[in-house]
């Protein structure tokens, strides 16, 4: 278990590097969903996801020569972006093994800040083993995407800044995939308002936390088919689980088109545009997934690392996205 005590000595780290990113409201959005709501917009965040506050956390605490070996990480996407923008930082060599079928985007992005890119088939390789036997090969250190507890804290300022803002939340709701920023936001949110309910939100198609919190022991899922591919992890994190299933009252579940509708909200209303799996918590207020009437409901926009090449598809009327 993380404490609060590590989300503040992460928030000293990161502080004048990490930006302190807006809280946004839609009075049109808290009609249609029936609460007042507060987007903790982390798309303006750097490397335009939460994922950078973990990364250079993470990277933060490493010896001299952690650094000087170099890190590793892998990564869909947007942990790939943060820790290539972090190691760069630092001067750091890194790494980044990502699933052949990543965003173009996102290894546009990776490449931009200097790391060296390998990849593998997410449907039918290991990219805990391909890290793994990179790092021990090359001597790296490795990065994880969300079960580390420097990663865990770091997301975790995400949520302290957001309750700095808006103290008296009801409800604080964000994206889990392996739950590193789940975990880190709700030992934040306990431990500054005791009453507050926390929920995570998947894809329906991506549910390995929803039946691991069903199970009671973690459930690991085959790479599930979803256009929120930051949220195609199969199965809850060893450290980030017992978290979640301490502090978070439940995992809510959308689909792929309520994940589309709702990006089309924030986009057509807001000018905000976020990515399939940053809307995922908006989506399940949007489409009321649970009772947040007359609430004061905290959501994080995770990420706004958009494919432009499937943005058009995103924002047609009747989208059919295909897989």
């Amino acid at each position: 278990m993380i404490t609060f005590d590590d989300i503040l000595q992460a928030r000293q780290r990161i502080a004048g590097v990490a930006h302190r990113t807006p809280v946004l409201t839609s009075q049109q959005f808290n009609e249609l969903a029936g609460g007042e709501v507060f987007f903790k917009a982390e798309n303006f965040q750097r490397a335009g996801a939460f994922k950078f506050r973990g990364a250079y956390n993470k990277l933060a605490s490493l010896t001299e020569d952690e650094r000087r070996r170099g890190v590793l990480a892998y990564s869909s996407g947007n942990h790939a972006q943060a820790t290539a923008l972090a190691a760069k930082m630092f001067g750091v060599p890194a790494v980044i093994v990502m699933p052949h079928d990543a965003p173009q985007i996102k290894v546009n992005g990776t490449r931009g800040y200097g790391a060296e890119v390998v990849f593998y088939n997410r449907y039918s390789e290991s990219r805990e083993g391909t890290g793994e036997q990179i790092s021990q090969e090359r001597g790296l250190v490795l990065v994880p995407p969300f079960d580390d507890p420097l990663i865990m804290a770091g997301q975790g300022t995400a949520a302290l800044e957001l309750m700095e803002e808006v103290p008296e939340l009801d409800f604080l709701l964000t994206p889990c995939s392996g739950c590193g920023l789940l975990a880190g936001c709700a030992v934040v949110a306990k431990h500054l308002r005791s009453s507050i309910r926390v929920f995570g939100v998947e894809p329906e198609a991506a549910n390995d936390t929803w039946q691991s919190v069903r199970k009671g022991e973690i459930v690991e899922i085959p790479i599930p088919k979803t256009i929120a591919d930051g949220l195609q992890t199969p199965a809850p994190g060893k450290l980030t689980f017992p978290i979640v299933q301490e502090l978070v009252e439940d995992i809510l579940l959308v689909s792929d088109e309520e994940l589309i509708s709702t990006m089309r909200f924030l986009l057509e209303r807001m000018k905000v545009l976020v990515e399939p799996s940053g809307a995922a918590a908006a989506a399940a207020v949007f489409h009321r997934k649970f009772d947040f009437s007359g609430k004061r409901v905290g959501i994080v926009l995770s990420g706004g690392n958009v494919d432009l090449t499937r943005l058009a598809d995103y924002l047609k009327p009747a989208s059919s996205v295909k897989l």
